[in-house]
């Protein structure tokens, strides 16, 4: 066990340090927040009492650990109580100075004495220096008693010290920067591991909270129960964190605000915040302000960060606390024409000095005066509010949380996109968003700055339309040009990818997912970005759909160097605005002589070649030279540095741009130069969508993929590409790289490439920390791999290959087609090759023994030469603990433990989809329905008795065919997170596989492509996420609920989190299957081997104590009874084919399954085709059969009976003692890892069943007397009340209609039901035929979600004094 392991991670060491697959960093977390004020500012304890019910009425949005008395945080900011510490003070023979001359704070201390002793002196000697004085320490009652054991084994002593201006009095604002200095200071040289934290230390407010449930806030603190503590603003925030570990200062709020969501892309901000410190300059802080660096604390969460950065803004004084936010979080700009010049200019000046802070988010803020929150541009954040005639307003994620007579309300509303809900106490009023932003964009003339400062590609010398002339090209055939061999071309490439992005504008599709070897296993030299896989949101925060939500995304960046950040200034809007990162060749030149216009904006081409005659050490060398001439660049004046490497030639080789790009980009970032300069790279080795978003990825500010260019011509010139002209053509290709940019980062819920650039989304697969250390600090590579010296040895193959001959004059051979994407017999290696296909179909189908033996030697040697599970072989021992296979369960019984994969009806034939559901009944086991619904009809056994119904029902995005009857007639109820052959995406179907019977069947129109949309419209994140469970489960309680995760980094603590929204099941898919369509790029470069996400999985489980809450399922290209066998020793309870039962069907692997043509009748909807699928349900069973008998001699010669005893051993896993890694090495131990030797003594499978508290809810409390109505039809009416704690109402009663009536139901209004309040989320949720439900009063997120054909109705209060078209009473 490492140190780091041994001794924690982050505050008092709360969290386990990394170990296993297990990293701290991943944690994420998500909450339920709101504030209630007084907007004249007048102050009361009633408020605060108020204030109680507020949060604890969203406790459903935040979870309990393994011990229900262990919360995941919770606490309240009020205004400074001014009366109750003066009280408080005077106890300790204190004087308070009037208010707003003295901070007060909660800070934790560690409850040894004499180490907490030490840390109050450090504290008190800091604030000397500062000319500051603490006057004094209050130890803050609280109650110990209530805690549970996990947050009663971190509590931290709290104290409140008082501390006032040493001397002379200072001005506030003065008063508060030293008070900012003072606790960044005292954090940074007292430290987290001594368990020092301040909550808070401020004037004008302050912080309790803790690792509570919101119940325990008020009975832990007993300062909040005092009758003298007074506010007029009480801001709440309930956490729901991933993991389970006590982390006291995580909880919220901050110093400033509270936040519900996930910064996206907070790897690039603090890296971009990092460079910025070489430029901040402040009248106001003077020399103190370096005391304050870094700004950013590394192991502060997202929502910590974002508060440290606000509260540098505010008290630099270059900002007010709204302006603040509104350059922090900008609302959808760029694409909206309506929008004020004004404030549109603002805007734009905005993104001039920082990137927005992109992701799903909603904060809450305050500082005393102002008190408010604000919407991300997306709007994926429930935020609601009420005024009242008594003027207060009640903010928060739901309404109902705060009773409140209807007749006082005077206003309802829900806070919109991007927008802005703010109250002045000091004016005393709410203040109307549009008018207080206009308010800020008119102080100064920011249209005018844009319009003088900015510069745009057209305002440069060189006319940057022009295209590119066929004579800017040589002569030599684009097959035989040697460069596109050095630079990795296949005619696959230039056919298959680039030819249609060229053609049509956009990415082509693909299907079948992707078998071909890892990178880092290829014995063939592949480029660096076949590394680097995309991460993608889910469950802690959603993918956005970049089709139906285009408006609020947006690809222009400005580029060059930046200003200092606190200030406000015209000359900020000095910068390159680019609409695009890729730029045309006359662009790029264009922007190399822009000095002649602009005599500052100097550029400097640094060659990224090398001489080949060096050799590895040249390319080594060429590396850290880059980075030296960039340094230099910038000292000499340069403000925009071009990485080339045009240069290349017969001597000379190319630096991959990539690592070249990231290398310089973060030599620059630790020098704190970044900002000063624009990093442009003119590159033949990009051409793909996932080469570009790799650069940009990693620092890059704009792209030149001239070999693309040059192709383009050639082929133009060669009649390959005709009909249009090459600029058109040059424009398209532009197009789909555009395209392209916009469906990976919507995939990570980004909506703008500015935030995007330098985030570093992307987990490396198989790099030697060596080069993630130079080229990509901070990126996760959790295996090792390929080194420097590997990328070098590549880089010289290539060239070798292409002057093989040793001139450069003689003619060459044509590139060839490599085989990546589709298997060539001597091409790249696949899993799935014709000698396994062609093997198995005989032996499932002829009960061939020998065949099936020469199928499992075939898939072995396929996956040991194309997966990480191939490096792994069983550790039996000396096997003296061998049992007789007899002994040994029956293949019957570990049959049961089988799925097949989620293969929609439209997807696949009925005729296959019909076979594999047959064939898993009889087996025992279960298929799955997949996305597209199923007929009914299919729940009638056949006459023989055989069943065609899918025991697991999927839930996905786009929700075709989910009803109350899908849902009731289910023993598995699957939401569709990620997919593991296009993770972040939605499913996608050709509307030439829409059927009159397929569109039946997911009640839709036929001919029409089906889109799903990614898995946000109601999996906004963790919290609604637990929302969608409970609503399935109250749609068929006798159901298991599964969660369908793709394997990458952080997968472990999002499947904590998943177990803590009461999940029964978790699938964890790996990158390599899926039938259904998706762009190339979704399928080659995202996700990760099921390998690493299981074993991360499963030890996070048993480290968060949750194992044993869940059944866990592994998924993707399992071949073999070693693959199970692997799976289940990582810690895999059950398993999913997909692939292989539909090879056992008749597929051969054609991988035109979106192209409606499949041969063999089983992925079309052809009739003719269709004809001649000839798979039966006997070939799958044969298969299971087959396979589980080889699985039953591995467990006998391991000495396990059953499966479960089996679950999580992975110390009979080893690496193969003659495994090769051609470029590096390959270090499994952390995947090899034994989950029960992290946390001995908890459960490593599941033993126990979640608990739903379905029989808690308002359903169940009326069914006794519903129940009769329900079953016979006999009408029923009935009246109750409701709240907001009462969620998914009416989806029970809809499940006894459906199991008794079917799809059809009961006549309309057959049973209804009259409700007043204000009612919980998913009111009315898949409501089936003859429920009839009207509601008095309002209702909070996904009202009559899935609506079934039943009846809704919800109107305001018979005694509401608002208007009620002007004002919003459900959803969000």
């Amino acid at each position: 066990m490492s140190q780091d392991s041994l001794n924690g991670y982050g505050w008092a060491e709360s969290l386990p340090g990394k170990q296993g697959l297990y990293d701290p960093s991943n944690e994420r977390d998500a909450c339920g927040v709101g504030f209630i004020i007084n907007i004249k500012g007048e102050a009361s304890h009633s408020l605060l009492r108020d204030s109680e019910h507020l949060l604890c009425n969203m406790s459903h949005r935040g979870a309990t650990g393994a011990d229900s008395r262990d919360g995941d945080g919770a606490g309240v900011m009020t205004s400074m109580p001014h009366a109750f510490m003066t009280k408080a003070f005077h106890a300790l023979g204190c004087t308070l100075p009037p208010s707003g001359q003295y901070a007060v704070g909660n800070v934790f201390l560690h409850p040894d004495a004499d180490t907490r002793q030490q840390s109050q002196c450090i504290f008190d000697h800091i604030a000397g220096e500062l000319g500051l004085h603490c006057v004094a320490w209050r130890p803050v009652p609280t109650n110990s008693a209530i805690l549970g054991p996990s947050g009663s084994s971190k509590e931290p002593v709290v104290m409140q010290p008082l501390v006032v201006a040493a001397a002379e009095h200072l001005e506030e604002g003065a008063f508060q920067r030293r008070l900012f200095i003072l606790r960044k200071r005292a954090q940074r040289d007292i430290g987290f591991k001594k368990w020092f934290y301040v909550c808070s230390l401020a004037t004008r407010n302050i912080v309790y909270k803790g690792q509570l449930t919101p119940e325990q806030v008020p009975e832990y603190y007993a300062d909040l129960r005092d009758p003298d503590f007074e506010t007029h603003f009480a801001l709440v925030h309930s956490r729901f964190s991933t993991n389970t570990f006590p982390s006291w200062e995580r909880a919220q709020p901050f110093n400033w605000c509270a936040h519900n969501g996930e910064i996206n892309t907070l790897r690039g901000t603090k890296n971009w915040m990092r460079s910025r410190e070489g430029l901040l300059k402040s009248k106001a802080f003077g020399k103190d302000l370096e005391q304050a660096f870094p700004i950013i604390d590394e192991f502060g969460s997202d929502s910590a960060a974002f508060d440290s950065v606000l509260e540098l803004l505010v008290v630099s004084g270059v900002m007010t606390m709204p302006e603040a936010v509104m350059v922090m979080v900008p609302e959808a700009w760029q694409n909206n024409p309506l929008m004020p010049a004004e404030k549109r200019a603002f805007y734009e000046w905005a993104s001039c000095i920082m990137e927005p802070w992109d992701g799903p988010a909603l904060f809450t803020f305050s500082d005393g005066r102002y008190c408010g929150a604000s919407l991300d541009r997306n709007g994926l954040r429930p935020c609601r509010y009420y005024v009242t005639a008594d003027g207060r307003m009640v903010c928060a994620s739901e309404v109902g949380t705060v009773k409140i007579d209807p007749e006082m309300v005077v206003e309802k509303g829900r806070l919109m996109p991007g927008r802005m809900l703010l109250v002045d106490t000091r004016a005393g009023k709410i203040v109307d968003d549009e008018m207080l932003k206009l308010q800020f964009a008119r102080q100064r003339p920011f249209p005018q700055w844009i319009k003088q400062h900015q510069i745009r590609l057209e305002h440069l010398p060189v006319p940057a339309a022009k295209a590119l002339a066929a004579t800017d090209i040589d002569d030599v055939p684009v097959s035989r040009d040697r460069r596109l061999r050095i630079f990795g071309y296949s005619s696959e490439q230039l056919s298959l990818v680039l030819g249609p992005m060229i053609l049509n504008g956009k990415e082509p599709l693909g299907s079948m997912g992707n078998d071909s070897v890892l990178a880092c296993l290829d014995s063939a030299p592949r480029l660096p970005y076949e590394y680097f896989r995309e991460l993608f949101a889910q469950v802690t925060n959603p993918p956005i759909d970049p089709i139906r939500e285009k408006i609020v995304m947006s690809l222009r960046c400005h580029i060059g160097p930046e200003g200092n950040l606190l200030d406000v200034s015209e000359h900020q809007a000095h910068r390159l605005s680019l609409e695009s990162p890729v730029l045309t060749i006359p662009e790029l030149e264009s922007i190399r002589c822009m000095s002649a216009k602009y005599p500052k904006w100097v550029s400097t081409t640094i060659d990224a070649t090398f001489d080949v005659a060096e050799g590895i050490a040249g390319y080594q060398h060429a590396l850290d030279r880059v980075c030296e001439e960039a340094q230099q660049a910038i000292a000499d004046g340069a403000k925009i540095v071009v990485l080339s490497d045009r240069a290349i030639g017969p001597r000379r080789a190319a630096l991959s741009m990539l690592l070249a790009a990231g290398a310089v980009h973060h030599h620059l970032v630790a020098t704190k130069l970044r900002a000063r300069v624009a990093l442009i790279v003119e590159t033949g080795e990009a051409r793909e969508t996932h080469h570009c978003c790799v650069l940009v990825g990693y620092g890059v500010d704009a792209i030149c993929p001239y070999m693309v260019y040059e192709a383009i011509g050639k082929l133009h010139r060669e009649n390959v590409l005709c009909g249009k002209p090459v600029a058109q053509l040059i424009e398209q290709y532009r197009q789909a790289i555009d395209d392209g940019f916009r469906k990976v980062m919507s995939k990570m819920g980004i909506s703008t490439l500015q935030s995007y650039k330098g985030a570093q989304i992307f987990e490396a697969l198989g790099i030697s920390s060596e080069v993630i250390n130079k080229c990509f600090v901070g990126t996760a590579s959790r295996v090792e791999g390929t080194t420097l010296e590997g990328f070098a040895a590549d880089a010289l193959a290539r060239h070798d290959l292409a002057y093989a001959d040793g001139s450069d004059e003689q003619q060459v051979s044509a590139i060839g087609d490599e085989g990546e994407y589709n298997w060539r017999k001597g091409g790249a290696k696949h899993v799935n090759t014709p000698t396994t296909v062609a093997s198995l179909q005989d032996a499932v189908r002829t009960k061939n023994k020998d065949a099936w033996e020469k199928y499992t030697q075939a898939s072995m040697d396929a996956v040991r030469d194309c997966t990480l599970r191939g490096l792994l072989e069983i550790n039996y021992g000396d096997e003296s603990s061998a049992v007789p296979l007899d002994e040994v369960e029956p293949w019957t019984s570990i049959a049961r433990r089988f799925c097949t994969g989620a293969m929609s009806y439209g997807s696949i034939s009925k005729e296959a989809h019909t076979a594999l559901a047959v064939a898993m009944n009889k087996l025992g086991g279960k298929s799955n329905s997949g996305e597209g619904g199923e007929d009914p009809e299919r729940s009638i056994p056949r006459p023989n008795g055989d069943s065609e119904r899918s025991a697991i029902k999927q839930v996905a995005s786009g929700r075709f065919g989910v009803t109350s009857n899908y849902l009731a007639d289910a023993d598995e109820l699957q939401i569709k997170m990620a997919q593991g052959a296009k993770a972040g995406e939605g499913g996608e179907l050709l509307g030439t596989k829409v059927s009159k019977e397929i569109a039946k069947t997911r009640h839709t129109t036929p001919g029409v492509t089906l889109v799903s949309p990614p898995p946000h419209h109601d999996i906004y994140s963790i919290e609604d996420l637990k929302q969608l469970i409970f609503d399935l489960k109250s749609a068929n309680k006798q159901a298991r609920v599964s969660v369908k995760l793709v394997s990458e980094v952080g997968i472990g603590v999002v499947a904590s989190g998943v177990a803590k929204a009461l999940a029964d099941n978790i699938l964890i898919a790996g990158h390599d299957g899926g039938t259904g369509a998706a762009r190339w790029t979704g399928i080659k470069y995202a996700g990760l081997p099921w390998e690493l996400g299981l074993a991360e999985t499963h030890q996070t489980l048993v480290l968060n104590d949750l194992r044993g809450r869940v059944v866990l399922q592994a998924d993707g290209q399992l071949k073999t009874a070693h693959d199970v066998a692997v799976a289940a020793l990582l810690g895999a309870e059950e398993f999913g084919f997909a692939t292989v039962p539909l090879i056992t069907l008749g597929c051969v692997y054609l991988r035109r399954c979106h192209q409606n043509n499949c041969a063999v009748g089983v992925a079309t909807q052809d009739p003719v085709l269709r004809a001649k699928f000839r798979g039966a349900p006997e070939h799958v069973i044969n298969f299971f059969h087959y396979l589980v008998e080889d699985l039953r001699l591995i467990m006998a010669r391991l000495g396990f009976r059953t499966l479960a005893e089996m679950v999580g051993h992975a110390e009979h896993l080893r690496m193969r003692a003659d495994h090769h890694v051609p470029k590096g090495s390959l270090d499994l131990s952390m995947l090899l890892k034994p989950a029960h030797s992290m946390r001995p003594g908890v459960p490593t499978h599941c033993v126990i069943s979640q608990d739903h508290q379905i029989e808690r809810r308002l359903d169940s409390r009326l069914l006794p007397q519903l129940i009769e109505s329900l079953q016979t039809g006999k009408p029923a009416e009935v009246s109750s009340d409701i709240c907001n704690t009462d969620r998914a109402f009416g989806a029970l009663l809809s499940y006894h209609i459906s199991k008794s009536h079917g799809l059809d139901g009961l006549p309309a209004g057959t049973v209804r039901l009259h409700l007043r309040g204000s009612a919980g989320q998913s009111l009315g949720a898949f409501l089936a035929p003859g429920l009839a439900i009207d509601l008095e009063g309002d209702a909070n997120d996904y009202v009559g979600k899935g609506l079934s054909g039943g009846q809704l109705a919800v109107y305001p209060p018979r005694s509401s004094t608002f208007a009620a078209g002007d004002n919003i009473i459900v959803g969000n």
